[in-house]
């Protein structure tokens, strides 16, 4: 442990132990338990190198008036001293644990009804159970009960947590016989039982008495069980429902001896439960019968006939809701037999078949004894629309079950999904169950489960059979005046799906085309923003899609084939760039580039159009108050320069490029900054795209993490093998300089946001590698200044260029140190080196003095390694304690605590 540490955390504990302590950053206690965590783990004896916290404890606990949260934390603390066989010792011969872990004494104190302490007690307890003294302990102090009891607790944190302490108490039970046999079953010892505690039964001594208490608390947790599986009354059903968590949890687990116990135990309560049909039970009743098949399925001795049964019953009882869920249940789980799945299937199509009239099921099952009832629940609206939710929600999984697991053709089954859509904006059908149309028209919360159906269902079979009329319902529901902003949304993306699989999008566009461009011209105006905002980003996506039937050499997006391409899009486009709202502006710019570049990529020549597009997208970048507007801006002349192809466009996108990095390197937004420095990088690639000492692609778009996540440092050789290129290299070098990408970096390499700063220093580090060796070899070769290719650039006299020159440590004695030669009695006569004007500074001893590696070590470090230390939040809880004891005394003060 860190000597600073241990020095303060006799002040920490004194400090918590204190009547009167009430940190107000009540993370504190978690963050200070999960260091004691870390140090136990890496083998610190708590006991032994902090006697401070025993002291801490005892004073605790016999402090009538300490604060509910200090006392749970001291429980927790005790139960992980207690964890190892030594200090268990120590702390029982003290009697601390009797003390600690009494719940009498907790109830005697007035202090069990605070859930904090329930919790602490569990949780201690757990943390201790490690070892078979723990256990010792544990059964003979009866702790058994008040666990039990605990597991209804009023509470849902208490609940959780002794639910997850009696699974771990039958793991635990199930290590010892396991150690017993002196190393047999050794690949099983890993399934459910932490490593770490089977090593430390390996090397205590498993006694007789060990293995009986095991036995007992075992044999206690499954009669109980057992007892409360199935609920007497309604009141008892949050008691069954934790129990079939429980239970759900520990066959997941478990081995083989344990499962086969547990089943035998509870089967008959199961099948008693199944038939009982609790609907509030069903879910994690399918999770527990599930796990159960599971168990069975991977080499349990248990027969399969019980689990098969309980599935089967499962599927064939109860309420339709209760079927549809568990059959649904039985799909997303993954089950592989494939009766069940069929059977899945069917009950999931049956409200289908019913509601809409489509012959999904053959006659003598949808006559079955289920009809009656699922007919008799599609009449009530709530039980309507949540079990077609779920039927709707649940056919891109039947597709998947393959051809002879379906009861109908694939088509049927997208064709019923059309339907509910066709019912839901009251496109009543001539069959099905008129009683349910009522429920489910105008029924947001179905159309959207649909929609999500059909994007998924897509990609399944015979897709081009229902293709027209797919589009044609979307456009429908497109034009619907009732439709809400999220309805179209999720119209426009099933129609994105179903287009990128289209292979003859020359007939569908013939047909389509129209009605397409009416309602986007419609929507394209909407006053609700979000749908703006959905019909802009329609716009560029479908511009993106490549219509697949075409050639190569006739590849055209898909927009131009529905939509008529820019002639259409660009000005609706344009328009929107003036939007009020952030968000569509943004959506637009995106747009707009997803649109031009087809034409970026073929060369084709500048509009004026386009030439109006990019001044107002200066405009934007220079006065759009949202962040949101500015990164599209940036992201569009990183796509435009990325896409260009011919000089053409030259003309107009360098000059452009000039403002973007000068404009965007100054921005206030972090991830314009970081944008920019993108399209920085784009053009060092491209001005060093034949000189053989660059290193490509280490930036080239990498994900972005968390911000100020702790990053590895990129690793950077100096290339000192160089050809003779410098007349080249001087060249590009000069460009990049005159492009504005060497300020733009220094600029980054100096801003407050880290990522920024970051990436700035990676880009500088990758140009100095390419550009010093060559250039200081010329200069060493020939001996003199003079010979210097002069690449330089020009520093401003005030913001960030000051903190460039405060880093070089430049002085007015040093200035023609760093300056070039021919600029030094100017800048001495202006007054340059003390920041007046402007200067003129070498590129490359820019480079070399600005100690690049040294700061990418302390940019690749986030600001967790000074301030989320240990020590830091020792310091913080003294802090915190002062501070909140000085505010007592002045009640209008506000305690802050910068706490990591």
């Amino acid at each position: 442990m860190d000597s600073d540490c241990m020095s303060v955390l006799p002040g920490v504990c004194k400090v918590l132990a204190a009547s009167e302590s009430c940190l107000p950053d009540d993370t504190s206690l978690e963050k200070l338990l999960d260091w004691f965590t870390a140090l136990t783990a890496a083998g610190v004896s708590l006991l032994k190198d902090c006697p401070c916290l025993l002291e801490f404890v005892s004073t605790v606990f016999y402090n009538a008036a300490a604060d509910p949260s200090i006392l749970s934390f001291a429980l927790k603390l005790t139960g992980l001293m207690a964890a190892t066989d030594a200090s268990f010792t120590v702390l029982q011969e003290r009697s601390m644990l009797d003390l600690v872990f009494a719940p009498r004494h907790w109830q005697e104190a007035g202090l069990w009804e605070d859930p904090c302490i329930r919790v602490g007690w569990i949780q201690g307890l757990r943390t201790m159970l490690q070892h078979a003294k723990a256990l010792r302990f544990f059964v003979q102090a009866d702790f058994i009960d008040p666990l039990l009891q605990l597991q209804t607790d009023t509470s849902l944190f208490v609940t959780a947590a002794a639910g997850q302490m009696l699974a771990h108490i039958l793991l635990f039970s199930q290590s010892v016989p396991s150690v017993r046999r002196n190393g047999a079953d050794k690949k099983d010892q890993d399934d459910g039982v932490p490593r770490a505690l089977i090593a430390d039964l390996e090397q205590s001594t498993v006694t007789m008495e060990t293995i009986q208490d095991s036995a007992t608390v075992a044999m206690v947790i499954t009669e109980y069980l057992k007892k409360f599986l199935v609920p007497k009354e309604t009141s008892q059903y949050h008691q069954s429902q934790q129990i079939l968590k429980l239970l759900a949890l520990v066959l997941s687990q478990a081995r083989p001896p344990l499962k086969e116990k547990l089943l035998l135990m509870v089967a008959d309560s199961l099948e008693e439960l199944v038939t009982k049909n609790c609907s509030q039970l069903t879910l994690p009743l399918m999770d527990v019968i599930l796990a159960a098949h599971r168990s069975c399925s991977s080499g349990a001795r248990v027969p399969d006939q019980g689990a098969d049964r309980l599935l089967s019953l499962m599927l064939n009882t109860g309420k339709p809701s209760d079927l549809i869920r568990a059959a649904a249940a039985l799909l997303r789980s993954g089950h592989n037999e494939s009766v069940q799945r069929v059977q899945s299937a069917r009950v999931l199509l049956l409200p289908l078949h019913i509601i809409t009239g489509l012959a999904l099921l053959d006659t003598n099952l949808a006559a079955g004894e289920h009809r009656s009832s699922m007919v008799e629940q599609l009449k009530s609206k709530t039980s309507c629309i949540s079990i077609i939710c779920v039927s709707v929600t649940s056919t891109p999984r039947i597709i998947l079950l393959g051809p002879d697991c379906l009861p109908c053709p694939p088509v049927l089954i997208v064709n019923a999904v059309l339907s509910i859509l066709r019912i839901c904006v009251g496109d009543f059908s001539k069959t099905g169950c008129f009683d349910a149309f009522r429920n489910v028209t105008n029924s947001g919360k179905v159309q959207k489960c649909a929609l999500d159906a059909l994007s998924a269902l897509s990609s399944g079979p015979e897709g081009e059979v229902v293709l027209l009329d797919v589009l044609t319902l979307l456009i429908q529901y497109l034009d619907h005046p009732d439709s809400d902003p999220t309805v179209l949304q999720k119209s426009y993306q099933a129609f994105l799906k179903w287009i990128s699989v289209c292979t003859d999008l020359l007939s569908v566009a013939a047909q389509l085309r129209q009605e397409l461009m009416q309602v986007v011209r419609k929507r394209v105006c909407d006053m609700r923003w979000e749908v703006r905002d959905s019909t802009v980003e329609f716009l560029g996506h479908l511009a993106g899609v490549r219509a697949s039937h075409m050639s190569a050499d006739e590849a055209c997006d898909t927009s131009e084939i529905l939509l008529g391409g820019c002639c259409f899009t660009t000005p609706l486009l344009k328009e929107a760039l003036q939007d009020p709202e952030s968000y569509v502006r943004a959506s637009s710019i995106s747009a707009l580039a997803k649109t031009l570049a087809h034409s970026w990529h073929q060369g084709a020549a500048l509009t004026h159009e386009q030439t109006e597009i990019v001044n107002r997208l200066l405009e934007i970048l220079t006065q759009d108050t949202e962040g949101f507007a500015r990164r599209a801006v940036v992201l569009y002349f990183i796509t435009w320069f990325s896409s260009y192809s011919s000089s053409s466009s030259c003309s107009l996108l360098m000059p452009s490029v000039r403002s973007v990095l000068s404009q965007g390197s100054a921005d206030l937004d972090w991830e314009v900054k970081v944008h920019t420095l993108d399209l920085a990088e784009l053009l060092m690639d491209q001005a060093f795209a034949d000189h053989p000492g660059y290193t490509k692609g280490l930036e080239s778009h990498p994900v972005q993490p968390h911000p100020y996540a702790v990053m590895d440092k990129q690793s950077y050789t100096l290339h000192t093998h160089v050809q003779d290129t410098e007349p080249g290299l001087v060249s590009a070098s000069r460009s990049l300089v005159e492009q504005g990408v060497v300020s733009a970096l220094l600029c980054g390499l100096v801003d407050c946001d880290r990522p920024v700063g970051l990436k700035a220093c990676r880009l500088l580090i990758r140009l100095r590698d390419t550009i010093c060796p060559l250039l200081s070899r010329v200069r060493e070769e020939t001996g003199t200044l003079d010979s210097d290719p002069r690449v330089s650039c020009e520093l401003p006299p005030s913001g960030w260029a000051q903190e460039i020159i405060n880093i070089l440590g430049m002085k007015e004695s040093k200035v023609a140190d760093v300056f070039d030669s021919q600029d030094c009695d100017e800048a001495a006569e202006t007054g340059a080196g003390t920041g007046s004007h402007a200067v003129r500074v070498s590129v490359l001893e820019v480079l070399r003095s600005l100690a690049l590696d040294e700061r990418l070590d302390i940019l690749t470090q986030s600001s967790d390694h000074i301030h989320n230390s240990p020590l830091s939040l020792l310091q913080d809880i003294l802090t915190a304690s002062v501070t909140h004891a000085h505010s007592n005394s002045q009640p209008d003060q506000e305690v802050i605590v910068d706490c990591y």
